[in-house]
């Protein structure tokens, strides 16, 4: 069977499924956070070359692979004992509100590979999986519910499904079994949200096939459109869709209705003006908002190919956005309850391109830029940097060697427990779980995640 049928056959199992039975996990918790912001480095962003500085290497020709542990000299930030590098100058301006980890360590899943470790990270389940796995996303949408009852719970920002690599984020982008109604709303591009959620006919023409379309599902015989819980949860997504179509809330996606001097701080691309827009989603009650950098093979973070000089305009795409997301929110009272996490799948280390060196090379040297940079998939240490949301502030988690391959060598986090602790900081339990096909789905792997409290202020 072929790799687009097997997620075709298991996305209509999936919606043949019963009704998700909710079970709370069994601790009572406050939480400290109401939404979150996900800033999304797909592609492997490399821990020595952003948050976690080591000694660096100027490029010479016929340099040695493996001496290799940054290419970026380290900075200073406004905390005494935090560095990062050079290219995140902004970023270092707002470090005293951020907390960063320096030992995230996800497991190789057999291959490091980007489609297995993106799912992973954004589901909380090893690939492949029986049924549709719903994005953390979709299941925070569904636990905590919506903020605004004319704004969409969910919101993803920044990836075309139309291009290569699509069906790997595609198999993540998923309510899966909670229904339609957590589904992520996707805007590719954040510039054309608000024509994107718009009618695009007059008033009553739109009233009347959203009527008519309702009206046929209702009539549907149940199975034709899943199971009697799906059939009600698309009817629900439709329901929604067009309250936030005919909402005035709906002006929240037009980025352009900001001053020029606050869209110029944002505006360093796509990514950029995404960030944006997820300022304002957030303002206006969406509880969860992803932005990415868009999951592109050997584009933006996929740094295989001229990794340097790649990540210098990566950090130019991150730096102003970034730092100017934390301002806002906080100038606006907002980001104490708003968990701003900014991740990446794995990390990245140095290693020869065996067909990028001279043939009579053993692949051990530096011979020209395009060959100067960290390259090889490595999940032995990572940085994530989180801003409020009852985060510690100025706080530095863990550490990775100074030696290469620069792997965590204190208080490592696991992915279960990177996502106990972010479902902690939500008010929910790692052991809350959801009975599928007479066995439960926990929202961390067999509910065994354990939050890392050392994190938390």
């Amino acid at each position: 069977m072929k790799r687009r049928d097997f997620i075709k056959n298991i996305s209509a199992a999936t919606l043949m499924c019963g009704t998700p039975r909710l079970s709370f996990g069994l601790e009572k918790i406050a939480p400290k956070a109401d939404q979150v912001v996900l800033l999304w480095m797909a592609g492997g962003m490399a821990h020595t070359e952003t948050f976690d500085p080591k000694p660096h290497s100027e490029f010479r020709k016929q340099m040695l692979y493996h001496k290799i542990r940054s290419t970026f000299p380290q900075i200073d930030t406004v905390v005494d004992n935090i560095k990062i590098t050079k290219g995140l100058e902004k970023i270092a301006t707002v470090m005293d509100r951020a907390t960063l980890i320096r030992s995230f360590s996800p497991p190789d899943l057999g291959h490091i590979l980007h489609s297995r470790h993106q799912y992973h990270w954004h589901t909380g389940y090893m690939p492949p999986q029986t049924i549709d796995v719903p994005h953390i996303g979709s299941v925070v949408s569904k636990l905590r519910g919506r903020l605004k009852p004319d704004m969409p719970a969910f919101v993803h920002i920044g990836q075309r499904l139309d291009i290569d690599g699509a069906p790997e984020v595609k198999a993540f982008l998923t309510p899966g079994y909670l229904g339609s109604e957590f589904a992520p709303l996707i805007i590719p591009f954040p510039e054309k949200a608000r024509e994107q959620i718009s009618a695009g006919i007059d008033t009553s023409r739109f009233k009347n096939r959203n009527k008519l379309f309702k009206t046929l599902l209702e009539k549907s015989p149940v199975g034709e459109y899943g199971s009697g819980y799906h059939k009600d949860s698309l009817l629900k997504s439709i329901e929604d869709s067009y309250q936030l179509v005919t909402s005035p809330s709906a002006n929240a996606f037009n980025i352009y209705d900001e001053p020029k001097d606050i869209l110029a701080k944002y505006d360093t691309g796509i990514f950029g003006r995404g960030v944006l827009l997820a300022r304002r989603l957030i303002e206006a009650g969406v509880r969860f908002v992803e932005v990415t950098t868009e999951h592109v093979p050997f584009g933006n973070w996929d740094t295989h190919n001229t990794g340097h000089e790649r990540t210098i305009e990566m950090k130019k795409w991150i730096d102003s956005p970034v730092t100017q997301l934390v301002l806002d929110l906080e100038e606006r009272g907002l980001l104490d309850r708003t968990l701003i996490i900014l991740a990446s799948e794995f990390s990245r280390a140095s290693v020869r391109e065996p067909d990028k060196v001279q043939k009579d090379d053993p692949g051990m040297l530096v011979w020209n830029k395009s060959q100067f940079g960290l390259h090889q998939h490595f999940t032995k240490a990572g940085s994530i940097l989180m801003f409020g949301g009852g985060v510690k502030k100025g706080f530095v988690y863990g550490r990775s060697s100074d030696e290469v391959p620069c792997e965590t060598i204190e208080n490592p986090i696991t992915m279960i427990d990177y996502h106990a602790s972010m479902y902690h900081l939500l008010g929910i339990p790692s052991d809350t779980s959801f009975e599928i096909e007479k066995r439960p789905f926990y929202v961390t792997d067999n509910g065994e995640g354990k939050a890392v409290t050392a994190l938390f202020a």
